[in-house]
């Protein structure tokens, strides 16, 4: 039997939301042991005075095992 927790990240990137999902799994694995999942629950954009994007935010929802 096993059990399982979900905590929430945000993460961002200049680039993209792909790199921003990378950035912010890469730290999750980084903290967390067993992590299984991911679950991006939101995305947005920051926008520059010229109304370009200037920042890729996601807000995930990160699943992990516990130990016993």
């Amino acid at each position: 039997m096993s059990v399982a927790r979900v905590t929430e990240i945000k993460s961002s990137s200049t680039k993209n939301f792909d790199d921003a999902i990378r950035i912010g799994v890469a730290r999750a694995h980084k903290t967390l042991k067993n992590v299984k999942s991911a679950w991006i629950e939101n995305q947005e954009v920051l926008l520059d005075e010229k109304g370009e994007i200037s920042e890729y935010r996601v807000q995930m929802k990160v699943t992990f095992v516990l130990e016993d």
